[in-house]
């Protein structure tokens, strides 16, 4: 729990100002800095797989999480070095106002490596931790507890870089900021190995994606075979029911091809005593494996848009914050700490939720897909919301200048409405992806859900591009130019919130035809 605390105030040091390094230091335009914030985003998003895919397969846990702890170490020390020696040029730039000296491709090579360095560390090593923390719990209720401290520490890890790291960079002084980053870093290592030889540790169980790939190459082999008109006549193991087992069910009925039995196998199982290569023969179970996995990929990909809103935390309203008003008296609010209403509504209304049902447990609970349809409607109101903050700033910005005289505490509203949606998503699709697949795939569940988050930030990218370059034509400056008040931001606002709207019908569409996951149980019946 610790280590998660301290890696995430050193990862999300980093984050949480990131478009204004690229702007102040790399000197990027603002679409630029949206669309490589959203890239290396989707790319940390992403390396989730890979840590699951290597703690549940190869390297087990504790393993996973050391390799990529030592990573995240050493992206970090690679950013320091890099800012420190190299980018920030002449001295005293990198503030508001003071831009630095556009690097040689070297040195901003060895700035991208760093950071995607950090990604690669960063995203890798989530998964596993959580899962080495998990296995730690005996009980369900020790679990849900761990699950809980855990999540605190990852959000009193990043509230605190989102309110003294934030204030150390954005007065200048990043080279301190990324060194402060690394030092947590260390410590987080440290304190993982601290526990070594008490960690109770569960061996790797094998490739999980092999088991859903054997399943299409038994079918394409059996492609001309007729499909069975039953579930009885398809091959099964385990009679006693050690492991889970899944009952057969009817859609995708091409894919029951894989555990049909010809002739062969047959002799082979009944006489022989052998069993058939599981890339010509698979299990009712393996094949409905490969079917939750089907049913759950519309819902993935309908997340996945309602992902946009999330992307633009850290950037576009960043972005948006920097030509405010940020001022309370004498002190200046550094924008990317406006993300602390997002952090704190997220935990606030967690707890809440958790503490009025357990209150009030007469009242059925919404199911996990209820709450990611609720979370989607929030994220459309977001941005509607900050498509009119927008508009309002626009009246008030300063002619000839960069800047508007509206205060930055209008973004409040957006930043409350997209935590609430982030704690209605994240948290429903987590239980639903892990609750909706079998145990021997829970790790690509894990990823799915993940990844959606990943895959959102690549979209944003891709649109924030296409929306350039259609807004641009003709001389035009863009929706989202350099200078922010000759632009339409709040176009592209509610451009998102238009986008997530059809991808909610979408949603609700799915939702009503999806069938959830049966277990069979040791005496044959299904739960």
């Amino acid at each position: 729990i610790v280590s998660e605390g301290l890696a995430a105030l050193a990862f999300t040091g980093v984050e949480v100002n990131l478009v204004l390094f690229l702007k102040l230091v790399l000197r990027h335009s603002n679409a630029q800095a949206a669309n490589t914030f959203a890239t290396w985003m989707g790319t940390l998003n992403i390396c989730t797989l890979l840590g699951a895919f290597l703690s549940d397969s190869y390297l087990g846990r504790f393993q996973t999480c050391v390799l990529f702890q030592t990573v995240l170490v050493l992206g970090l020390v690679l950013l320091s070095l890099t800012a420190q020696v190299f980018m920030l040029k002449p001295g005293g730039c990198g503030r508001t106002g003071r831009v630095c000296d556009e690097p040689s491709r070297l040195r901003a090579g060895s700035f991208y490596l760093s950071i995607y360095l950090l990604a690669l560390g960063s995203g890798a090593v989530e998964p596993a931790l959580a899962s080495l923390g998990s296995d730690q719990s005996e009980t369900e209720d020790e679990k849900t507890a761990f699950f809980s401290y855990y999540y605190v520490a990852l959000n009193l890890g990043s509230m605190v870089a989102e309110t003294v790291l934030v204030y150390v960079e954005g007065s200048g002084r990043w080279v301190l900021a990324f060194w402060i980053s690394t030092g947590c870093a260390v410590s987080a290592l440290v304190f993982l190995l601290g526990g070594v030889s008490k960690y109770r540790r569960i061996e790797p169980s094998g490739n999980p994606v092999s088991r859903f790939c054997q399943v299409f190459v038994a079918c394409v082999r059996k492609r001309n075979l007729e499909a069975p008109s039953s579930g009885a006549e398809l091959h099964e193991s385990d009679p006693d029911g050690r492991q889970q087992r899944l009952p057969h069910t009817h859609d995708f009925k091409r894919l029951d091809r894989a555990a049909m039995m010809t002739p062969s196998e047959k002799t082979m199982l009944s006489l022989k005593g052998q069993t058939p290569s599981p890339w010509h023969l698979c299990t009712v179970t393996q094949v409905e494996e490969v079917k939750c996995v089907l049913r759950l990929i519309p819902i993935w990909l309908c997340i996945i848009v309602a992902s946009v809103a999330f992307a633009q935390v850290l950037s576009l309203f960043v972005e948006q914050g920097t030509t405010m008003n940020t001022k309370i008296r004498s002190f200046e609010i550094p924008p990317a700490s406006m993300i602390i209403f997002d952090i704190i509504t997220i935990s606030t209304f967690i707890i809440c939720y958790k503490k009025i049902l357990s209150r009030k447990r007469q009242i059925e609970s919404p199911s996990e897909l209820q709450r990611i349809g609720v979370g989607m409607a929030v994220s459309i109101l977001a941005m509607i919301v900050a498509g009119l903050v927008e508009r309002n700033r626009l009246k008030h910005a300063d002619r000839g200048e960069e800047t508007s005289s509206l205060s930055i505490f209008w973004q409040v509203p957006q930043y409350v409405l997209v935590g609430i949606s982030e704690a209605l998503i994240n948290v429903a699709q987590w239980e639903f992806f892990t609750s909706q697949i079998s145990d021997g795939l829970k790790s690509l569940g894990l990823g799915l859900s993940m990844s959606s988050t990943a895959l959102g930030s690549y979209l944003c990218s891709i649109i924030v591009s296409l929306v350039m370059k259609v807004s641009s034509r003709n001389g035009k400056a863009g929706w989202i130019p350099p200078n922010l008040n000759e632009g339409h931001l709040d176009r592209f606002f509610f451009l998102s919130g238009a986008l997530i709207a059809c991808d909610l019908v979408l949603f609700v569409a799915c939702a009503k035809r999806f069938k959830c996951i049966q277990v069979l149980k040791k005496d044959n019946t299904e739960k």
